[in-house]
């Protein structure tokens, strides 16, 4: 078994682990896993999100009559958990992105703070 995997850091505020069903569940472990581990994943799985952040991305996961989103960032210390929500349209709501753009904002200042 790997020991260098990355932490999953999941952010203060109103994160909610969504209703998946076991199957759902098990791949969101199983992709956050591969994350942890360095893989890079794209599509489907995974989609860039730079409104956010350059190093920030969507897990997309499809279950019961939902789109589901984990956004997330990647750096050299973590992977850090922004959100999940349901997505109901294509666009990703200005809300999510605003919410995780102060969350990221707030975890780099954690890192620095640590780094000093």
């Amino acid at each position: 078994m790997r020991t260098d995997a990355k932490p999953l850091i999941w952010l203060p505020g109103e994160i909610t682990t969504p209703p998946f069903a076991a199957a759902g569940r098990s791949e969101a472990a199983t992709l956050l896993r591969r994350l942890q581990l360095g893989d890079d994943l794209g599509m489907p799985q995974s989609r860039a999100l730079p409104a956010i952040g350059a190093s920030c991305h969507e897990l997309r996961l499809h279950h019961s009559d939902f789109s589901w989103r984990i956004v997330y960032n990647v750096d050299r210390e973590a992977i850090a958990i922004l959100d999940i929500f349901a997505k109901q349209s294509r666009a990703t709501p200005t809300a999510v992105i605003e919410r995780c753009r102060l969350r990221l904002a707030a975890y780099r200042l954690i890192l620095e703070g640590a780094r000093q």
